[in-house]
This record gives structure tokens, C-alpha cells and sequence, in this order.
């Protein structure tokens, strides 16, 4: 999923990206006893207090942290993460005063599963997330408040930031929700999915496995390997420590469906060693060359 952030469709895919949440918030959230993670984790639980909507308390909380985003740490961001707020608090008063959507609304209060409810939103709202980050901005709140930290004390972690404040937004709801411990644990189940699949989103498409091979068939597993995977390696040369014969280490990184075809590939040569790494990102020319090309030069690097 390839999102580009200096498009002039990405503040498009932003607002689009803001509906939805708004849409989510309706259907999975806002009728069920538990509140999201971060500062809209609070305005879900002033509205259940006070019946102040969640639309005008996001406005209250992100047009100030965005104001101090703009000029303190960086002009594109705030202005998207403030387009998203605002077209969500949009959206969802008008999904509270101008759209019927009861018969849409999961409700946990009729006896359906209460897990439903934070599985199902924090899913959506990680894929939003997702893709409100990777078009350059973000849903606002707690990322205000990260990313202000990170830019002057950047030795600490933005997710440990974020952590400690969706902590905090869930033992508040103990003493919210009637001090029940179940809006807690439905708070911190939500957080996991959220982050969990932003994540996925975010560095899925991107992680590749890092083969490092140590073999005396430099030739003939490079070819095959080539012709395989369509990767190139890289070929250092190496020592063994015990015998102090010449070897070759071929390093290749490919992807992860590939695995087992690199295994078959790898049990021709019993004497060969190889181990596997993780690899989070992968940055230029990571793609699969022409078998043509491979057939004239083995050894290409790639």
C-alpha cells in the first residue's frame, strides 16, 4: 500500500481517512461502555459524563495542539492532522444530528459480545492510522503531543510517549465506567489492535528476510538462486575458523513467501551453512531482476 505524501490527493486521502473514523467511532464506539486510546480516548468519556459530543471536544483539544504543532515542530503535519480533525468532528456531528445510523450501530448493551466492539473499531482505526501517517499527517491528539516531545528530547521512544498516555486514558475509565474493570481491559484491547495493525500496515509491505549464506559453491548456488528467487546476492569473501579454507558468504535478502523455496534450494548443498534474519525495511533497488540479465552476469550485485 504505497501512499504518496506530497500528492495533492493525499489531503483527499486524508479526509477520507477522517470520515471513516468518524463512521467508526458511530457504529463500534460511542454506544458501547468503553473509550479509545489516546486524548479522544477522553472526549468519548466527557460525552458519556457530560453528553458534550465527542465532535466539539475534539475541536477544543486538536485546533490548539495543532496551532502549537504548526509553529514548534512541523507546518505540513499540523496542517493535515488538522484537516483530519476537523473534517472529523464534522463528520461525526453530522452523523449524530443529520444520519440515522441506528440500525447500524453494534450495541453491546442487548447482549452481544462486548469484545466485538474494540476488536472491530481498533482494526479500523489501525488501518487509518496507517495511512494517515504514511500520507503525512495523523489522527491527531496524543500525536500532537509525541511528536512535540520526540522533535526536543528525540533519545525518547514516540511509542513509549503514546504508551504511557493510552495508560492513562484506560485506568481513567475504571473510575468513569462505574469503576467496572472491564471498560480497562476493552480500552488496552483496542490500543493493541490499533497498534498492531497500523504497524502491519505500515511495515509489512517492507520487511524482507536477510539470507547470509557461507558456502564453497559460489558459482553454482548463485546462479541457482538467481534463477529461483530472481534476487541477486552479494558475495564476500570468508574463512572457515576451524579448517582455514577459502569459503564464500552470498548475502540475499528476499521476501518472506520465498523461504521455502531458498530452503530447497539451499539442501543441494549439504555442505553449505546458512542463516535468516529479519529485515524491517527495505530501501532501493529491491526488486526482482530478468532472468536474461541474470544468465549474463551471475554475479551481479543487487
Amino acid at each position: 500500500m504505497n501512499f504518496n505524501r506530497k500528492s495533492p490527493l493525499s489531503w483527499v486521502g486524508i479526509a477520507a481517512a477522517a470520515m471513516l473514523m468518524a463512521l467508526n467511532y458511530q457504529i463500534f464506539i460511542l454506544s458501547n461502555a468503553f473509550a479509545p486510546s489516546g486524548l479522544n480516548g477522553i472526549a468519548t468519556m466527557v460525552q458519556h459524563v457530560f453528553h458534550f459530543s465527542v465532535g466539539y471536544m475534539s475541536l477544543l483539544i486538536n485546533v490548539p495542539l495543532a496551532v502549537f504543532t504548526f509553529f514548534k515542530v512541523e507546518r505540513e503535519f499540523a496542517c493535515k492532522t488538522l484537516l483530519f480533525s476537523v473534517v472529523f468532528s464534522l463528520s461525526l456531528l453530522l452523523l449524530q444530528n443529520a444520519v440515522d445510523l441506528s440500525r447500524f450501530v453494534y450495541y453491546t448493551g442487548d447482549g452481544r459480545s462486548t469484545l466485538l466492539a474494540p476488536v472491530v473499531s481498533g482494526a479500523i482505526n489501525g488501518f487509518i492510522y496507517a495511512c494517515a501517517i504514511r500520507m503525512g499527517g495523523s489522527t491527531g491528539g496524543t500525536d500532537f503531543v509525541a511528536a512535540y516531545v520526540h522533535k526536543h528530547h528525540p533519545e525518547f521512544s514516540l511509542m513509549r510517549i503514546i504508551f504511557v498516555l493510552n495508560v492513562a486514558v484506560a485506568c481513567t475509565s475504571y473510575f468513569v465506567y462505574d469503576f467496572n474493570i472491564e471498560p480497562v481491559i476493552l480500552c488496552i484491547i483496542y490500543s493493541l489492535i490499533t497498534s498492531h495493525v497500523s504497524d502491519s500496515i505500515m511495515k509489512g509491505g517492507e520487511r524482507a528476510i536477510k539470507v547470509e549464506i557461507i558456502t564453497a559453491h559460489e558459482e553454482e548456488l548463485t546462479r541457482m538462486l538467481i534463477q529461483n528467487l530472481k534476487h541477486s546476492v552479494t558475495i564476500l569473501q570468508a574463512e572457515g575458523g576451524y579448517s582455514h579454507q577459502d569459503k564464500s558468504m552470498l548475502v540475499c535478502v528476499i521476501n518472506k513467501h520465498q523461504i521455502a523455496a531458498l530452503t530447497e534450494s539451499l539442501q543441494q548443498f549439504p555442505d553449505t551453512f546458512a542463516y535468516f534474519s529479519d529485515v524491517s525495511k527495505t530501501i532501493g533497488n529491491f526488486k526482482k531482476i530478468p532472468l536474461r540479465a541474470a544468465e549474463r552476469d551471475p554475479a551481479r550485485q543487487g
